[in-house]
């Protein structure tokens, strides 16, 4: 089975608005942005959502990665921890803009670090919808990520930690 073509998916966030605009378009509220030297924090409800109820995600431009926690509502958990996005991260005034280079990783923190989406990356390669340079800092982030995280007891938090980025999170 091939893959969804698509170009990358872009989604803004925007301080002063304290909005989040998904890959969709869709306007979504945000109920707290929290600006530090590392990255942008973001934590918002997922209203109407059958299954997960918010989530609260890093953006940090040093590592390429966008590192995401969700909560979901009782009986749909998942079998893992954090979700990272590989992206491209970039801001003009009060708005951020990441563009997902189609690469994923699942933490299951403590057990394994899996890379997904892969066969999107070659697809979107293949077709054009991202260029050689991109494709292959995509690759080498991934790679970077799946090493730390694996050296670090399959702990995405304690990696980071270790490069000087301190990611706090909420609890519920």
């Amino acid at each position: 089975m091939s893959p969804h073509i698509h170009p990358p998916k872009i989604e803004y966030f925007d301080l002063d608005a304290k909005s989040n605009t998904d890959p969709k378009g869709h306007l979504r509220g945000v109920e707290e942005y929290r600006l530090t030297r590392h990255g942008l924090y973001m934590f918002r409800p997922v209203p109407g959502h059958p299954h997960l109820s918010h989530f609260e995600s890093w953006l940090l431009p040093a590592h390429g990665l966008r590192v995401t926690r969700q909560s979901w509502h009782p009986g749909h958990e998942r079998d893992y921890d954090l979700y990272v996005d590989v992206v491209e991260i970039s801001s003009s005034g009060s708005v951020w803009k990441t563009v997902d280079l189609y690469l994923d990783l699942v933490v299951r923190t403590g057990r394994s670090v899996t890379v997904l989406d892969t066969d999107e990356l070659l697809t979107a390669l293949d077709h054009g919808l991202i260029q050689a340079d991109r494709a292959q800092w995509a690759l080498e982030t991934t790679y970077r990520a799946v090493a730390g995280i694996a050296a670090h007891g399959h702990d995405a938090v304690r990696w980071l930690a270790a490069q000087g980025t301190i990611t706090t999170w909420r609890r519920r």
